[in-house]
């Protein structure tokens, strides 16, 4: 009887921890209100990408991934552009990390994690592996 609690137990911790680390699943408006993120599931990892633009043409075409600093990205469309991907949840640190971040609007690549607050989600880019050295940013859940 007792293995059997201590079976349970572990179980429904488990799914607990599961329950907690897909909360970030769904979509999200960027700070700017500008773009929508669907977060989603890649392999096991957590992915985002770009699903609603609110301007999504420029000059009369669909903005492309310019600032990309390898030309043969650069002519690549915004929209369903993977914005993040490759990340696990920490359930000791409860946040999300191991991941990588894209910024179309610099064409940059940064180390990231993210975490929830409250019902935001923040997320950090940071480079060379210090995480004082980089830029936060806030996402609101997406109806």
């Amino acid at each position: 009887m007792k293995t059997l609690f201590v079976i349970t137990f572990m179980l429904t911790a488990y799914a607990l921890q599961a329950q907690n680390a897909d909360v970030i699943l769904g979509k999200w408006y960027n700070e700017e209100k500008d773009a929508i993120i669907n977060v989603y599931k890649d392999g096991g990892k957590y992915t985002g990408k770009i699903v609603w633009l609110k301007e999504p043409y420029e000059n009369g075409k669909p903005k492309v991934d310019d600032k990309n600093p390898d030309p043969k990205l650069q002519t690549r469309p915004v929209m369903g552009l993977k914005l993040f991907w490759g990340f696990t949840y920490d359930p000791g640190e409860k946040e999300w990390t191991g991941g990588r971040i894209y910024d179309p609007k610099s064409g940059k690549t940064y180390d990231c994690y993210m975490w929830m607050d409250g019902s935001d989600l923040k997320i950090k880019g940071y480079v060379m592996g210090m995480k004082f050295l980089g830029r936060k940013t806030t996402w609101t859940k997406a109806e």
